[in-house]
């Protein structure tokens, strides 16, 4: 096969070179090696690769050929070589785009670079004195030396030979030190490589971490070091150009760039802000010098160099991780020039042809999706252009937005063969695949009839294809964007999309060049969980005409239904689910497991969610009945009418009138009373696939451009049929984009198209873009929506005798609103700065929204605050702590002193995992209980447990004593947290079992269904 590749590619090789290579492989039991392998050994010519395998023959390869050749070709050449081939001392040997000396091919195993051994002989020749220095001094002493056998000491040497991870994490746990300056020695270093990596861990944190590495959240201690998790790296950069390392850290998704070149080719960079407010100041190439420096030199992490690759602004959720960093997140990749970065790209996708440098990495970022890669041939599936659907007036003329861009009905969205769909499954949520654990319940909470009826419902729905596909897809350089419908009309391994969905084409002069090709998916259109109401929702209904008492009302049986979670059982278990995602649902599996509401911890717990309750009231967060957050498409068949949708839920399409949103829509047409029909001649094209709204292709506008400029490449819409919602809500006419908002020029980012630049000058251009969206941030998107709610607000307040000053206020909303949705589109359409003029921008805020410059509001968002402030409830937490009798028996001694002993340590581990910042906090407390776990159960949990079931009940049993003395002690439930984490699905079948009940088991998603 790889011979067939070659010469397809123009590689062939002389026939004593394939005889040596074919006599190796007999020989040693080796895989031929690959076409990049074979390019280089063809760059070299006969008789320097003939040579060169000759040596390889008399060797013993300890791992790949592939990788044997590739380090004898880049093992730098000796002065006095009796080899009769010398080089010119400036020729740079030739490689291939896709493989380099410190990274593999995107089709090695990862494990191939990862434990390959480096020594002084293994270092690049290409690598110059400044490519052998770093901020860290990683790879030099005080002095160059002409020898680079000088240049590598010992210790790097010894660290060259641990696989890639565990050489990151002895880096990451010395901190700022120099890897020479650390005390550790190239003897110890080897001593560990044969370590697992849950004992090396342990023995470089002790070794290393408590010496040099200040804070104890940035140790990496997990028991999941083989669990096929992602491993991300992690790169903080100062402005004086020192850096640190972190890492590794383990996370469950993976991105098709991380997929395509393994995990630690990848690097994460954190730049340091200035300390100086630089908001005001223009980026240029000699601003934060140092970062320049190192965006040209690249970053050197042992004898491995990473360059600057790509970077995306995570936005609003990415901001909701970590509050204190930048949402900003910036890429490197393991590639020794800049040269060899250009053609990396090109390995995904053809991006040069954009029209901007902006739209280039804005379009590039795709890569940085989180997905699931759909594990099917891509050259068996038939991948067809179909044409869009474009908008026509009544005389059937095409509409245009502006000159040459007509409206299109089909924005974002194609088809996909039913197999296909099968194939990627069902409940996908940003690349990962939602499992629905089970619950032990309690039959006498919950009737056994409706949990046995809704649990039937999800077998028959597992056997459908998802009805809606949000993919990234990348094909011979082409890059692809949108939804795709599951279409049961089209033959096996057919996608069909538009152009619409395509934004970056081939380049048919690379036509030649490799590309990596997938079909990624984001997510899937899934049952839709509890919807509910925001600020700005329930200000545009207001607007619309919705009583003030129909929300207050709502809020008032929410307020009645919390006051109730500490005596009524439904009412605690509707507050437990709705924050569930706070402690994996322990509250809910208690009170479903018969533990009685009074229970100390317990207590404590509901008083949490309260609070937690309480602050999503008062922001408006109000739950409505018979409202859905629907995934969005165009209907296939074309017989829905301008005014009409199709909505299918969980028992198939629903008819009547229906609201529709879409977040974060501010304009008072955002919303739309539509009709929802059903459509017979759908079900030809989905069958019983579920959970979307279809939108017409009739009219001389996409209804859903109408809602807030939005498309059908993934977007969620706010469906509701609630009766009293429609029967007071009065519509408005839909936003109409305009071209006159205020724009300011941006100097940094060039009129210029990629193809303008040098590869050189690209990158420069490139990582001019990344400091400005770093550092100088448009505040234009937050401005407008802050000046647009305080102005809302105010129109919400004036009466009727206030026409002048209504005309004046609405005015002033709907240029934000311009501002605001050009401020979204701006990244992806040339990055054009945005700016709200100061005589837009609000003075005074309502005092709901907590700003120093406020003023009393009593417009319906005011008085929901105000009656949730006024909302008290009693902190359960400063009592006494009794124990439930049922528990209240002797225990083994030796397990009370083991859990003494295993609790104080665990305080002390768990005030480590929280005392610093905000990034890896969790996580690093999860690992601190996993600990534990595997101590009571020798698995992490009571259903793997390893350990004889007595045995574990009667340590539960200890651990439950220890805890609650303690916790009785401070008088403060809080501390009986460890009990509940660590032990609580063994005490709470050792509960069942007391009761002399039998439980029996409920999917989680079926009591979501039950309680919305």
């Amino acid at each position: 096969m790889a011979e067939a590749e070659a010469e397809a590619e123009g590689w062939v090789l002389p026939q004593a070179v394939e005889q040596l290579i074919e006599q190796i492989c007999r020989e040693q039991n080796q895989t031929p090696p690959g076409t990049e392998v074979r390019q280089e050994l063809a760059l070299l010519g006969e008789e320097e690769a003939v040579n060169l395998l000759r040596i390889i023959a008399a060797s013993t390869i300890k791992k790949t050929l592939s990788a044997f050749i590739m380090y004898m070709i880049r093992k730098p050449k000796q002065p006095h070589s009796n080899n009769n081939h010398t080089p010119s001392p400036h020729k740079v040997p030739r490689v291939s785009p896709l493989h380099t000396p410190s990274s593999p091919s995107p089709s090695a195993p990862a494990s191939q670079s990862q434990d390959r051994p480096v020594t002084q002989s293994t270092i690049p020749e290409r690598w110059s004195q400044a490519s052998l220095t770093s901020p860290n001094g990683y790879l030099r002493g005080d002095s160059f030396s002409s020898s680079l056998e000088n240049a590598v000491s010992p210790k790097l040497a010894a660290w060259g030979e641990l696989e890639f991870r565990k050489a990151f994490l002895i880096l990451s746990y010395i901190g700022e030190n120099q890897l020479e300056h650390v005390d550790i020695s190239a003897d110890e270093i080897r001593s560990l490589k044969h370590l697992g990596m849950v004992d090396f861990e342990e023995r470089v944190w002790k070794a290393l971490g408590q010496k040099y590495t200040i804070n104890y959240e940035d140790r990496r201690r997990t028991l999941d070091w083989d669990m096929k998790k992602t491993h991300i790296y992690h790169c903080h950069v100062s402005l004086d150009g020192k850096y640190k390392f972190k890492g590794p850290y383990l996370h469950k998704t993976k991105t098709h760039l991380q997929r395509v070149l393994g995990d630690e080719n990848v690097l994460v960079v954190k730049f340091a802000e200035e300390v100086a407010d630089r908001r005001q100041l223009d980026i240029s190439w000699d601003s934060y010098s140092m970062y320049n420096k190192i965006a040209s030199e690249g970053i050197v992490v042992g004898f491995y160099r990473y360059r600057f690759f790509v970077f995306k602004d995570g936005g609003k959720e990415e901001k909701k991780k970590d509050p204190t960093s930048s949402s900003v997140k910036c890429f490197f990749i393991r590639k020794e020039s800049i040269e060899m970065i250009y053609e990396a790209r090109s390995l995904f996708m053809h991006a040069h042809r954009l029209p901007s440098v902006a739209n280039y990495m804005a379009r590039f970022s795709l890569i940085l999706s989180k997905t699931t890669k759909l594990e099917v041939d891509l050259a068996s599936v038939n991948i067809q252009r179909i044409e869009d659907v474009l908008c026509t007036d009544q005389e059937g003329k095409v509409v245009y937005e502006k000159p040459e861009k007509p409206r299109i009905h089909t924005d974002g969205t194609g088809f996909i063969s039913e197999d296909l769909a099968l194939i990627c499954g069902n409940n996908v949520h940003r690349g990962e695949r939602s499992r629905d654990e089970n619950i032990a319940t309690n039959p006498s909470i919950v009737e056994l009839e409706s949990n046995l009826l809704a649990m039937q419902r999800q077998e028959s729905k597992a056997q459908e294809p998802p009805l809606l596909i949000q993919f990234r897809l990348f094909n011979n350089g082409c890059a692809v964007k949108g939804t795709l419908l599951v279409n049961k009309k089209l033959p096996p391994r057919t996608i069909q999309v538009r152009p619409s969905m395509i934004k970056v084409e081939t380049d048919p002069k690379l036509s030649n060049i490799r590309t990596v090709n997938s079909l990624e998916i984001v997510g899937t259109s899934n049952q839709p969980k509890k919807a509910y109401l925001s600020r700005n929702l329930i200000a545009l209904l207001s607007y619309g005409g919705v009583p003030k008492e129909y929300f207050m009302d709502i809020l008032s049986n929410a307020l009645s239904d919390a006051h109730g979670v500490f005596s009524n059982k439904g009412a605690a278990l509707r507050v437990s689910f709705n924050h569930g995602e706070m402690d994996d649902f322990s509250v809910a599996r208690m009170i479903l497991s018969g533990i009685p509401l009074d229970e100390s911890y317990l207590q404590h717990r509901l008083s949490i969610l309260m609070k937690e309750e309480k602050k999503s009231l008062k922001g408006g967060k109000l739950h409505v009945p018979e409202c859905y957050y629907l995934m969005g498409t165009v209907d296939p068949t074309g017989l829905l009418e301008s005014d009409e949708v199709c909505v299918i839920l969980d028992y198939g399409q629903i008819s009547g009138k229906v609201l529709v949103y879409r977040n974060p829509g501010l304009h008072f047409g955002d919303i739309h009373v539509l009709k929802a029909t059903y459509v017979k001649a759908l079900e030809s094209f989905i069958g019983n696939a579920k959970f979307a709204i279809f939108f017409p292709c009739k009219g001389p506008r996409s209804l859903g451009d109408e809602i807030a400029g939005g498309d059908f490449d993934g977007d969620m819409y706010w469906v509701s049929r609630n009766p009293q919602l429609l029967e007071h809500f009065k519509v408005s006419e839909p936003w109409t984009p305009s071209y006159s908002v205020h724009k300011v020029p941006n100097n940094a980012i060039p009129l210029k198209k990629p193809t303008d630049f040098s590869s050189m000058e690209l990158e420069q251009e490139l990582f001019k873009l990344f400091l400005s969206t770093r550092f100088q941030p448009s505040y234009a998107v937050g401005v407008a929506a802050d000046s647009w709610l305080a102005l809302m607000d105010r129109l919400l307040i004036l009466g009727d005798d206030c026409t002048e000053e209504k005309v004046r206020v609405k005015a002033n909303i709907l240029k934000l609103i311009d501002i605001y949705y050009d401020a979204l589109d701006a990244p992806k359409k040339g990055g054009q700065k945005i700016e709200v003029p100061r005589e837009l921008k609000a003075e005074l805020f309502p005092h709901y929204m907590e700003r120093d410059n406020s003023f009393n509001s009593t417009s319906i968002l005011g008085l929901i605050y105000d009656t949730v402030n006024k909302y008290q409830t009693e902190d359960q937490s400063m009592k006494e702590v009794r124990k439930l009798p049922c528990f209240d028996v002797e225990v083994p001694e030796a397990c009370m002193e083991k859990w003494k002993e295993h609790y104080e340590q665990y305080r002390q581990d768990m005030t480590a995992a929280l005392q610093n910042g905000c990034e890896g906090k969790n996580e690093a407390a999860d690992e601190v209980i996993k600990k534990y776990k595997m101590i009571l159960y020798g698995a992490t949990d009571f259903e793997e447990r390893k350990r004889g079931i007595d045995e574990v009940y009667n340590e539960a049993l200890a651990i439950y004593h220890v805890t609650y003395d303690y916790a009785n002690h401070r008088r403060d439930a809080k501390y009986c947290f460890f009990v509940w984490r660590i032990a609580s699905s063994a005490l709470l079948n050792l509960y069942a079992k007391k009761q002399d009940e039998r439980s029996f088991v409920c999917l989680r998603s079926v009591l979501r269904e039950i309680f919305n």
